[in-house]
């Protein structure tokens, strides 16, 4: 990919990242400070971690154990 190309695309490759960033600060800390979790926190946060964008959603959905 040539320099040129990339900084065409980096109007639209930022706020992905950027929407990336902050749904994996926000499920690592969420996950740190909830006592309960379905399932091991270990497990949670490689989820978070290694699962791209859809980790933390996943998280989200499923992770997290209310009350």
């Amino acid at each position: 990919m040539e320099t040129e190309e990339l900084f065409r695309l980096l109007p639209l490759l930022a706020p992905l990242v950027l929407i990336q960033l902050a749904l994996l600060v926000i499920g690592l800390v969420d996950l740190a400070r909830r006592e309960r979790t379905r399932g091991p926190k270990w497990a949670w946060a490689l989820v978070i971690v290694f699962v791209s964008m859809m980790g933390p959603i996943i998280y989200f959905l499923f992770g997290r154990e209310e009350g």
